[in-house]
């Protein structure tokens, strides 16, 4: 690679990573306790557990457990009902002061066996809550998804121009190599580099599906408007269908299981909210297998009739989204995936640390004496104020 090239790609690097580079520390920071938000949940006592009976144990009816919910909160409507994946014997209802998205909602955990209040759990408040706000929007919803998107593109665009920077600088040096001997700044260097390599395609890996995750809001209103409202025609014209008029929500809930034995489902959206329509009762079902259970599959039933009107696959970038969640958080494989993805985060921090050293000391260097430089180069001009060359965290 000629000399301007290199200056060029080097420019490239030093900027997008200086912009991205304190936002990418944030959600390093942030996303360490968010891979092990079930297990701080019950450290801190915050997670719900349904009690321990025994196999077979009849279920309330869903009607029965809607019921409960919305008489601690008469003056809501439910928007949701979800089941957790681990834990079958528990509903979660959440309730909100109308069917449009908020962040104003109640949240009841029933038992799905005896239909009684476990807890009123609060998920907008405490330690985890603050994390999960700091690493999804900065407090600032939408805007602040799509920020933070754009600081995960100029991650990308980083980790890009430091991979093509990586070869000529490490030409006249063994791969890994670290030179302790030598001023800080050089070892913070080799280090910088060194780790941005290691940590290459999980950085990737994690800043692609970070990006894609700030679109969540934009691509469910995508979905709405490309394919959902196909399905609507037949309703055309016709008011909400009343409270009042709306059939049984367990009916709802088995004949979409009727249409996808084997499934299980994930949650249940209510008329009128984000994730169904006017007129329906929109139930995610799904799958078994730690791959599939991640993979939803839409099922509408008539909310006046209970008849099913339509099971719509996904389309392709709705299960990017959804496929990208649980392995921007490491949820794929379990303890030691997390434990891996917490070291791979950590090493990261240590790559953007760095990056903002070498950046603050670029006009203290010392120049190279006759005896530090013999044996080897120094690094080309190019490189000599590198700043980030992988991403954080989760």
């Amino acid at each position: 690679m000629n000399t301007r090239r290199i200056k060029t790609w080097a420019w490239v690097h030093k900027w997008s990573s200086l912009v991205c580079t304190v936002f990418m520390l944030l959600l390093c920071i942030t996303g360490l306790p968010l891979i092990f938000h079930h297990e701080i949940g019950h450290l801190l006592g915050t997670e719900v557990e349904a009690p321990k009976m025994a196999p077979g144990t009849p279920r309330a009816s869903l009607d029965r457990v809607i019921a409960t919910a919305h008489a601690l909160h008469p003056d809501r409507v439910v928007q949701f009902v979800s089941q957790p994946e681990d834990d079958d014997g528990l509903w979660f209802v959440t309730l909100t002061p109308t069917p449009a998205p908020t962040d104003d909602f109640k949240s009841v955990a029933i038992d799905a066996r005896t239909a009684q209040v476990l807890a009123q759990p609060k998920f907008d408040e405490g330690f985890m809550w603050v994390m999960f706000k700091l690493h999804v929007d900065l407090f600032a919803g939408l805007p602040g998804k799509l920020f933070l998107g754009f600081m995960g593109l100029l991650l990308l665009v980083a980790i890009v121009s430091g991979v093509v920077l990586y070869a000529p600088f490490m030409r006249k040096l063994d791969f890994g190599t670290v030179r302790r001997e030598r001023r800080p700044r050089l070892k913070w260097l080799d280090l910088h580099n060194l780790l941005g390599i290691v940590t290459l395609v999980w950085a990737f890996t994690v800043g692609a599906t970070g990006m894609i995750n700030t679109w969540a809001d934009l691509v469910i209103k995508y979905w709405q408007y490309d394919q959902l409202s196909a399905l609507l025609a037949p309703y055309k014209g016709q008011p909400e269908t009343p409270k009042a008029e709306r059939g049984s929500v367990q009916r709802s809930l088995e004949v979409a299981l009727e249409r996808a034995p084997g499934m299980k489902v994930s949650f249940i959206a209510f008329p009128g909210t984000a994730f169904s329509s006017p007129h329906h009762n929109t139930v995610f079902l799904r799958g078994n297998e730690p791959f599939t259970s991640r993979l939803l599959q839409p099922v509408l039933v008539d909310a006046r009739s209970n008849e099913m009107t339509a099971s719509p696959k996904l389309p392709w970038y709705l299960t990017a989204l959804l496929v990208s969640q649980p392995l921007h958080f490491g949820d794929y494989g379990g303890m030691p995936m997390q434990i891996l993805w917490a070291l791979l985060d950590i090493a990261t921090i240590v790559v953007l640390g760095s990056g903002l050293y070498l950046w603050l000391k670029r006009g203290k260097a010392v120049p190279t004496t006759k005896s530090e430089s013999s044996g080897q180069s120094a690094p080309p001009a190019p490189m000599s104020r590198p700043t980030v060359t992988a991403k954080a965290g989760s």
